[in-house]
């Protein structure tokens, strides 16, 4: 991604992020040795290994960013989720990343933009602080064919977590975090099942099925970190009609 500063791993001098028109830097400096294999298959994966689905080669589709934020709670290290409210239009009551489209203002698709994008939207829907987020690696842009967005997804260190919760109850119903070792237990994996014919990885995680876009992500960064286990992919969960 040009344009954006980057930290040589284990560089000196650098700030936390910093959102709505800052300095904004990528580094792996400082990560937790667990977080380390995430941050090796960022630099090293290829797009096509993360899904068949890729921006369109005439430049069409929205420019978005979703943040991809890992912190370290009472049950370890954990993934920042939240569920989208079911009155929108787009991907209603689904689990998801924070992120949405990128604005103006947040800068270039291309250079920054992706980077205060998904530091903003995190802050506009689950009200976390941006200064307590390190910014480590991004991944390959992807598409999402029923809604047009080009996503880039952006990967975050929580090292100075704050508290989180739905700011707009019309965007947001619920904001919470999964443990990686519920996302990695074999139990909790299954394949979702869609009227439409479509397929994909499926994570059955507390209260909440993680399906379609974040799910098809989660499991490509299990994969590529060495951290996916053995599990039962003939396991089907059907969706709603409605879903």
């Amino acid at each position: 991604m040009s344009g954006v500063r980057r930290a040589e791993p284990g560089g000196a001098g650098s700030s936390e992020a910093a959102g709505h028109g800052g300095s904004v830097e990528v580094s792996d400096r400082g990560l937790p040795v667990w977080l380390e294999p995430v941050a090796r298959a960022a630099r090293e994966v290829e797009p096509r290994q993360l899904s068949r689905f890729l921006p369109p080669e005439d430049g069409g589709g929205r420019p978005s960013a979703v943040l991809i934020l890992f912190g370290e709670g009472s049950r370890g290290p954990e993934l920042l989720l939240m569920e989208r409210a079911s009155s929108l239009r787009s991907h209603a009551g689904q689990p998801s990343f924070p992120g949405g489209a990128i604005d103006p203002e947040d800068g270039d698709p291309l250079a920054e933009g992706p980077l205060r994008a998904a530091l903003r939207e995190a802050e506009e829907e689950t009200g976390l602080d941006p200064a307590g987020v390190r910014l480590f690696g991004v991944l390959p842009r992807l598409y999402i064919p029923v809604s047009e967005f080009v996503v880039t997804p952006v990967l975050g260190w929580w090292r100075n977590p704050s508290p989180v919760a739905p700011v707009d109850a019309a965007e947001t119903a619920r904001v919470f975090t999964v443990p990686v070792s519920e996302l990695t237990d074999p139990a909790n994996r299954a394949t979702a099942v869609h009227p439409s014919g479509y397929t994909g990885p499926a994570f059955t995680v507390g209260s909440a099925l993680v399906w379609g876009f974040t799910a098809g992500v989660i499991d490509r960064v299990l994969y590529y970190a060495g951290w996916e286990r053995p599990w039962d992919r003939d396991r089907r969960v059907p969706l709603d009609w409605h879903a």
